[in-house]
């Protein structure tokens, strides 16, 4: 009996696996059947070759930071266009919506996408589905619809967003974060939590997360962010970071500054996973695509292992999917993503409008989905 497919001559580097080399994969039935040495799995057991002679093959993608409910969200956009046209076999959206709207969340999106959308849902039961300030009002938040619907949608729900900023909290502060964080406690999920400008005081929110937890746009150039005035992290940062909380990048349009970044990196501060809060307002710049961010994190001196293993397996695990995204391992779902190297320099730009010139840049050829070869168009 000939395999589906055997992914052959490519450059695998999987961080999740501690894998660096040329290999060649071999999928069947949507699932990783093994890994071998080149040459060695004979192409006439196998119904389809594909050839990826000077790519990178990585484990498929994961953007960690997305909007994609476009037909009850102003800000989404298609999950496709942003996922597997674009090189990426998981995005996870975060917070678009809360539970009044997940039933039409899960049958227009999470089931009419090829890309496998998950969900950080709301704590406000809107979510963004009637504006942008759904934590103005406590009374959106009702725990015991929440819980039910997490419990009813376990597999797609992996975690609670909460938006701390003040346009969205108005006058209450950090009372939505503490509310938040019992209930995700009770039901043993993580928070993603959305920072911007306070109040709430960002030392405020940070001294309520644990291991886990993620602090997501963590790298913004805002005031009242990681660094004080001298540049230097601030307390709250340092021990949230020493109890396993974990900083996320979600560039997004107003979020991310290469000054901040380029000052973490002097202080040895790195983001835990690398995702993009794109949506319908962004994709035609700053942010692109994971891949550009990606690139813009090369660019800033981080290796492509590094800058791989914050798309592939820390996102995987901060999902706690590990066991069946992330890596490139036998048994594994066979989500790839393959990359290569465009030689021409180009101009990356941040939130702030700061410019950098990178000398290549990240392309996506193909995304290998449950198996399924597509090609990339972005």
């Amino acid at each position: 009996m000939k395999i589906d497919l055997l992914v052959k001559n490519g450059y695998v580097i999987d961080p999740g696996n501690k894998m660096k080399g040329k290999f060649d994969i071999a999928i069947d039935k949507g699932k990783i059947l093994g890994i071998y040495q080149p040459n060695t799995f004979s192409e006439y057991s196998t119904k389809n070759v594909l050839d990826v002679s000077d790519c990178i093959v990585v484990p498929g993608l994961i953007d960690l930071h997305v909007h994609v409910f476009p037909i009850k969200t102003v800000l989404g956009i298609s999950a496709d266009h942003v996922g597997v046209n674009q090189g990426v076999t998981t995005v996870v959206d975060a917070g678009s919506t809360g539970a009044s709207c997940i039933n039409s969340f899960i049958d227009e999106v999470v089931k009419k996408n090829i890309t496998r959308v998950l969900l950080w849902i709301n704590v406000a039961s809107p979510g963004l589905c009637e504006g942008l300030s759904e934590l103005a009002d406590l009374k959106n938040i009702e725990l015991e619809k929440l819980e039910e619907v997490i419990k009813e949608h376990s597999q797609v729900i992996r975690g609670i967003k909460v938006r701390m900023s003040s346009s969205v909290v108005k006058n209450n502060g950090i009372k939505p974060l503490e509310i938040a964080k019992k209930s995700a406690q009770k039901v043993k999920l993580p928070l993603m939590v959305h920072i911007g400008n306070p109040p709430p005081d960002l030392k405020d929110i940070l001294s309520l997360l644990e291991a886990g937890d993620v602090v997501t746009h963590a790298f913004h150039g805002k005031k009242g962010g990681i660094l004080d005035e001298d540049g230097k992290l601030i307390l709250e940062a340092e021990n949230a970071l020493k109890r396993g909380v974990l900083f996320d990048v979600g560039h997004g349009t107003s979020s991310f500054s290469f000054k901040v970044m380029k000052r973490a990196i002097d202080l040895g501060i790195a983001p835990h996973t690398i995702s993009t809060d794109i949506y319908l307002a962004n994709i035609t710049g700053p942010v692109y695509s994971l891949v550009t961010t990606m690139t813009k994190f090369i660019a800033l001196g981080y290796s492509l292992e590094e800058v791989i293993k914050a798309t592939t397996s820390m996102p995987a695990k901060v999902l706690r999917m590990e066991q069946e995204i992330g890596s490139i391992k036998e048994g594994n779902i066979a989500d790839i993503s393959i990359l290569k190297w465009n030689q021409s320099p180009i101009k990356l730009v941040d939130s702030e409008g700061e410019e950098i010139v990178a000398e290549k840049f990240l392309l996506p050829l193909y995304t290998i989905k449950s198996g399924k070869v597509l090609k990339c168009n972005g």
